[in-house]
């Protein structure tokens, strides 16, 4: 009977949806938020919500018996991605009592995806997802779902495969597509023995003898408080020697609880979870519309008796632009334009504007845009500079800058702890010898850090140890200033579109050494191709100046490609030698923002082999940058710390310095 009620309400609560119709005030930015697993929805179901490209935020999840930390981004209106590190109590981290390290709870990584099918309309808006879709399997699930919203409150309900599998469940409907369906491998993965984990499984996805409805509602009471409401799909069961989480017997086949808005930003929630416990989460949210990149532009400090040309320079160089050279025709301005700040054309274009009107400038203006006095754009050509009359030229001049700040070192997936971190004093030097040639340094200190926690050994050594040894480097850090970076660049464009960049000295933490790029890059096409080689030598753990007995040569062919379509997106693609030794390939797909935000993922294979290789097959990660103040902020998340695919980290290559000089859609 209890069956028969749940399947009739479900029914009964889809018809209903169906037939209802209204504008829902609730599917916002303001009222939308990351679930439990970081995906825009409920408490742990999904919706077919989606934030706008560009939006990116963090979830911090406390619950029984697992706690989980996601970042989710979205780089199209239609997809969100999220990786997430948890830990999972009770269940233990390996079998083997004798180590200390196996007496901690369980380390989890991995995934997840959702894309939009359609935007709601007369009927609801439909999503597609996938949770934890290369990890260890302990979340791994897909799922349909639907949402359709009626003033302030939102409703959501769909079908779920894998690991969303409540008691009340239907017969696979795939399954009458293809008899496959119906079948889901479930490997002996106790303690990952059998299971190394990082593998994408297709032929799991939408599998199952079974699928399980589940569905949810969220209700705005004040532009404050929002209450949640759902018929929670969590599998509770955890047969012996399979990969689960072993979660306490549900005594109701219901969540609910209330998210409170604390700012813009901002929301705690508060839940109670299928009548076991009671669970909460900080989601922390950022709207790239809230996040302009058009401040107010400055004014320059010159006299009203200047004249127009003086103006013109004293405005953009108040706004990081530099100036080596005017010159003027009858019908227009040529002004070669040095800049290191701005993360793209379009803010460039923005301050040269504002600059020229304000200074009284009314002829067309052409760009020629440098550098580090690579020629990036140029809108006029040699006959046109020697036509033209020159109106000011720049005298060379050295310069040095310096930039102090205070950043936060998180370092996640040890396996001493769910979390180690550091706070440091980093001291940031650029000394510009000539136009083209510098020496930057990076010097760190650190104030407060738990690194000294770290002493378990790295596992899966090979084919040479590169990075594993990252905690001996972290330990590193204590009570000493080290040098994080020194090193000589030089940079030429011998020819138009030909760009070469030569390196000496500290790279990074780990690795120094000597070293150069090649770059074809034409700015009127969608592509550049180029090369580069290095001479590595690893640095010993005190980083300073003294180093190990390894060193290699590594290389690389690169490949660039910016699409402009209807799906724009920039694309990169390497094939050489890694530090490590091996050969192999690394694609990245990333998408950039006018407001100066990037997101992007890559995959690296090499001749590495899955089995050697261990947990997490081959090396991937998320990458993201933030301009904050006027700088860009690089972050990279990597679920393991690996050997085999990893790169040289530079400060920049040729093309990052050149491509923020396109447009961006």
């Amino acid at each position: 009977m209890l069956r028969l009620c749940h399947i009739l309400f479900i029914r009964n609560y889809y018809l209903a949806l169906i037939l209802l119709c209204g504008y829902s005030y609730s599917d916002s930015f303001d009222y939308n938020l990351y679930n439990n697993h970081g995906v825009v929805g409920l408490i742990n179901t999904p919706s077919a919500r989606f934030f706008n490209e560009g939006a990116h935020g963090f979830a911090v999840y406390a619950g029984k018996p697992d706690t989980k930390v996601t970042m989710t981004a979205s780089p199209f209106d239609w997809m969100e991605a999220s990786l997430f590190y948890g830990s999972v109590n009770g269940k233990r981290y390996c079998p083997q009592t004798y180590d200390p390290i196996c007496s901690q709870d369980y380390k989890d990584k991995g995934f997840n995806f959702k894309f939009r099918i359609k935007e709601e309309g007369i009927w609801p808006a439909i999503a597609l997802g996938f949770n934890d879709i290369s990890g260890t399997g302990l979340y791994s699930s897909e799922y349909v779902v639907a949402s359709y919203g009626i003033n302030n409150t939102d409703f959501h309900f769909g079908l779920g495969w894998g690991k969303m599998s409540s008691r009340y469940t239907i017969k696979n409907p795939l399954g009458y597509l293809h008899d496959s369906f119906f079948y889901r491998p479930v490997e002996n993965v106790a303690y990952n023995q059998t299971n190394k984990g990082g593998r994408f499984s297709p032929k799991s996805y939408f599998s199952g003898e079974t699928a399980s409805p589940f569905f949810g509602a969220s209700h705005v009471i004040n532009n404050k408080l929002r209450f949640k409401f759902e018929y929670d799909p969590t599998n509770t069961d955890c047969p012996i020697n399979t990969n689960c989480i072993e979660f306490e017997n549900a005594s109701s086949d219901f969540s609910f609880g209330f998210d409170y808005k604390i700012n813009e930003n901002f929301t705690f929630g508060l839940f109670s979870e299928r009548g076991t416990h009671t669970s909460a989460r900080i989601v922390y949210k950022l709207n790239p519309r809230s996040y302009n990149s058009k401040s107010n532009m400055k004014k320059g400090q010159y006299d009203e008796n200047d004249n127009k040309y003086s103006k013109f320079i004293k405005n953009l160089e108040s706004n990081d632009i530099g100036v080596n050279k005017i010159i003027e025709s009858s019908e227009s301005i040529g002004v070669e334009l040095t800049t290191f700040m701005h993360p793209n054309l379009n803010k460039i274009e923005e301050i040269i504007s504002f600059a020229s009107m304000d200074a009284g400038i009314n002829k067309d203006i052409k760009k020629d845009l440098r550098i580090a006095d690579l020629q990036a754009v140029s809108e006029y050509d040699k006959r046109y500079e020697n036509n033209a009359a020159l109106i000011y030229q720049r005298q060379p001049q050295q310069n040095f800058s310096m930039n102090n700040s205070i950043v936060f070192r998180p370092f996640l997936a040890a396996r001493e702890g769910f979390f180690k971190g550091a706070i440091m004093l980093e001291n940031d030097n650029e000394y510009v010898i000539k136009d083209n040639f510098f020496f930057s340094s990076n010097l760190k200190y650190s104030i407060w850090d738990n690194f000294s926690d770290l002493y378990v050994p790295p596992r899966d050594v090979g084919p040479n140890q590169v990075r594993t040894d990252v905690k001996d480097y972290l330990k590193g850090f204590e009570n000493k200033v080290v040098i994080g970076r020194a090193q000589f660049d030089y940079h030429l464009t011998p020819k138009k579109n030909h760009h070469i960049m030569a390196t000496a000295g500290i790279f990074e933490e780990m690795f120094q050494g000597f070293g150069g790029e090649y770059l074809y890059y034409d700015p009127n096409t969608n592509y550049a191709i180029g090369f580069e080689v290095f001479k590595v030598k690893k640095r010993d753990y005190e980083m300073r100046f003294g180093t190990l007995d390894y060193e290699n040569i590594v290389s690389s062919i690169n490949y660039y490609q910016r699409n402009y379509g209807s799906i724009p997106f920039d694309m990169k693609i390497s094939v050489g030698e890694y530090l490590a030794g091996d050969l192999g390939a690394t694609i990245e797909f990333s998408r950039s923002y006018k407001n100066g935000i990037k997101f992007g993922v890559f995959a690296t294979f090499t001749d590495v082999s899955f089995s050697d290789y261990g947990e997490g097959s081959f090396d991937k990660g998320i990458f993201f940058n933030i301009p904050i103040y006027g700088n860009l902020i690089n972050y990279t998340w990597k679920p393991l710390t690996k050997d085999p695919g990893t790169k040289l980290s530079r400060k920049h290559t040729i093309y990052d310095l050149l491509v923020r000089f396109k447009p961006i859609n």
